[in-house]
């Protein structure tokens, strides 16, 4: 048996273990790396750590922190008060608010990742005060990303496009924008009806109930006056001025949005203390733990040449469009753990041989691939589903990661062959 099978066949088996245990994945994840890699691909320790997550798990660690002092100390429900007064009291357009405004920061330039790092937490704030599903939140947010990240300008899809023209292939900005932003717009759709998301437009908005819990029953706060809840306070002005401060610094200085938030985070508990010690607790370092632990293993996968062995095995199959599908499946598959970009990376100057010979659309494929390498980022094992996993509250978080990875699978399963039909088999593009 090979190492490559003998990897994937372990990996399997965390996940077997993981379910039927209940032991943290991430944790079973870590010692298969270290198996797997010093036994089977003969890999140094030090080979294994570079795996490790690092810049993810300061992001996981800095963003949770900062939102838990925010959480505490009021804001975050100072600013689900303004947004329900932005929308009327509407809440059943919540959802799509957050939809479009991570949508328009991807598409101006912001990477996923970041947009969906800023605005997850109040989404998920908002989701567990006014009992909206948390999945139905989650989602719309991440698809709204996702709606938007391969404009012209955006960082997505300068990239592919840049990929595209290293390798000499045809490409189309537009049909690629346009190609994610409308299968993201219509899983949104479809989510919002499944989820209950038509039940919200009926849901009366219960305004004092906001005002009356406050920062969640754990704050500071407790025992205001309720009109005193969403007024403005010291500690909220400083803690607004600090998130503004991540948008720019993420958006505007292309600085790491980890390190970024957990610096605001250090100055708000400098001069705040007591609520930095209730928010350290709220750190939701079971998952980071069980990110960080999966996306160490894949990395080995990808030091010992798993991933490269199977878009192999792909790329030889005779039949171009057989091929063009499974590509795109291999592209969700491992998206769906790690890096979607770089997944498109490796796979595009792969599928090139058949693409030269004009059997398969490249304009066609590579939107294909890109939608399908994304719209699975859902997913908790992914840096947005791990942001939306780590930013829920009032959730049991065992049940909700299972949502996640349940809606992760159906997106893996179903995006490719349905975005392969649209975009790959008439041949138009």
């Amino acid at each position: 048996m090979s190492a490559e099978l003998i990897s994937i066949l372990v990996l399997v088996v965390v996940f077997v273990i993981a379910t039927t245990r209940s032991i943290n994945m991430g944790a079973l994840a870590f010692a298969a790396a270290f198996g797997v890699g010093t036994l089977v691909a003969d890999m140094k320790t030090d080979d294994i750590f570079k795996g490790f997550p690092g810049s993810l798990f300061v992001v996981l660690v800095g963003v949770t922190f900062l939102f838990a002092i925010a959480r505490a100390n009021g804001t975050t429900d100072w600013l689900v008060h303004r947004a329900i007064r932005l929308v009327g009291g509407r809440i059943a357009l919540m959802p799509w608010v957050m939809f479009a405004i991570t949508g328009v920061l991807t598409a101006i330039g912001a990477v996923s990742p970041a947009a969906v790092a800023i605005v997850a937490p109040i989404a998920m704030g908002f989701a567990a005060k006014y009992k909206i599903s948390p999945l139905l939140m989650g989602v719309m947010v991440v698809h709204g990303a996702q709606a938007g990240g391969f404009s012209p300008i955006s960082i997505y899809g300068t990239i592919v496009n840049e990929i595209v023209d290293k390798e000499g292939l045809p490409g189309n900005e537009i049909v690629l924008f346009l190609a994610s932003l409308v299968v993201n717009l219509l899983i949104a759709v479809a989510v919002f009806v499944v989820c209950g998301g038509m039940k919200l437009a009926r849901q009366p908005l219960d305004a004092p109930a906001l005002v009356r819990t406050g920062g969640g029953g754990t704050g500071p706060d407790d025992g205001e006056p309720a009109e005193e809840r969403v007024t403005l306070t010291a500690p909220r002005i400083a803690t607004l001025l600090g998130l503004v401060a991540l948008v720019v610094a993420a958006l505007g200085f292309d600085l790491d949005v980890g390190l970024a938030a957990i610096t605001v985070a250090v100055l708000l508990s400098v001069v705040w203390p007591e609520t930095s010690k209730q928010a350290i607790t709220q750190i939701t370092w079971p998952t980071v733990l069980l990110i960080c632990g999966i996306l160490t293993y894949v990395a080995v996968l990808q030091s010992m040449g798993t991933i490269k062995w199977a878009g192999d095995s792909v790329a030889g199959v005779g039949a171009p469009l057989l091929a063009a599908l499974l590509i795109c499946y291999i592209g969700a598959i491992v998206s769906a753990f790690a890096s979607s970009v770089g997944i498109m990376g490796a796979l595009i100057p792969l599928a090139v041989p058949f693409l030269l010979q004009g059997e398969v659309s490249a304009v066609g494929l590579i939107a294909a691939l890109a939608v399908s390498a994304t719209v699975v980022d859902v997913s908790p094992f992914s840096t947005n589903g791990a942001l939306v996993l780590a930013g829920a509250q009032d959730v049991d978080r065992d049940k909700f990661f299972k949502q996640l990875m349940v809606y992760g699978g159906i997106m893996v399963a179903a995006a490719p062959p349905l975005v392969w039909l649209a975009l790959v088999v008439p041949g138009i593009w």
